[in-house]
């Protein structure tokens, strides 16, 4: 990450959150590009910023403003939670998800709602998105204040040179930002945050930031220990990405993380995947 500035900490709590730092120098200095932003998530004070205004790939977390715009039409009323969407009415993709191996034909919209947020499901998220439209889930980026966020495209098994490079494009800045502001019930409004919150809150994918909260990925949104935990997460060649909200007894984070680097090798997978397990870790002390 050749010119990068590096993650700077915030005295808050006197937390260290050494582990992380040290993780993303080392990507760094093995050419990875980093972004991250943690902020408290009562008073809004960085907790820990890392070049977190560039603007960079987070592949399925474009999912999020997909959802943000289902759930305000649905309250809206113009959009049906129960209207029935043929698996046919998109074109076939197998990225990621589980509709393609199902065999019902049809889903209701909320069902796909829950797919998408808790299983990834591309062709789940293809199907919303044609629903609700493109341009309509860009002017709700713009209208909830995102500048740096879009949703450029669905998903799709290859990408030609006619299709937009990436499904989604956003900063670690404003997606802590924008998670803060689901949990805290400011998002469209308090009933359209309370859903997208509620799906997000079924991610099964803990495989990152969530591998240290030691949460039950397929049942862990009324955790006995006090444990808030709600994410999204972003896979792609070269790609990591995640945001969220982690918040225990003691203090709750909202989060973001990017990671952009040569999928040359299992290790250079690996090595990405530790940064995020070490933000996890200091998340986890910092809740608790």
């Amino acid at each position: 990450m050749s010119g990068a500035v590096p993650p700077r900490r915030s005295a808050l709590r006197a937390r260290s959150f050494l582990g992380t730092l040290k993780a993303l120098d080392a990507l760094s200095a093995a050419g990875a590009q980093v972004s991250v932003r943690v902020a408290d998530i009562d008073s809004g004070e960085a907790v820990l910023v890392g070049d977190d205004h560039l603007t960079l790939p987070v592949a399925g977390l474009g999912v999020v403003p997909l959802l943000i715009e289902v759930a305000a039409q649905i309250e809206a009323g113009t959009l049906d939670p129960l209207q029935i969407i043929e698996r046919t009415a998109v074109d076939p993709v197998t990225v990621g998800g589980l509709w393609h191996q199902l065999k019902a034909p049809a889903l209701p919209v909320s069902d796909l709602a829950v797919l998408a947020a808790a299983a990834s499901d591309a062709t789940a998220a293809n199907a919303l998105l044609a629903r609700v439209g493109l341009d309509a889930v860009r002017a709700r980026v713009e209208q909830i204040g995102l500048v740096k966020t879009a949703l450029l495209d669905g998903f799709r098994d290859t990408r030609g040179p006619d299709d937009a490079p990436h499904v989604a494009l956003a900063s670690t800045g404003e997606l802590a930002a924008l998670f803060a502001a689901l949990v805290n019930a400011h998002v469209v409004s308090p009933a359209v945050s309370a859903q997208v919150s509620e799906w997000l809150s079924l991610n099964q994918d803990l495989a990152l930031v969530g591998a240290s909260t030691a949460l039950d990925p397929f049942a862990h949104d009324d955790d006995r220990h006090g444990l808030l935990f709600v994410n999204k997460t972003g896979r792609a060649d070269g790609i990591r990405a995640e945001a969220g909200v982690i918040a225990g007894p003691r203090a709750g984070a909202a989060y973001a993380l990017i990671v952009c680097f040569d999928d040359l090798s299992v290790a250079h997978r690996v090595r990405a995947h530790e940064a995020f397990r070490a933000l996890g870790l200091d998340l986890m002390e910092y809740a608790y």
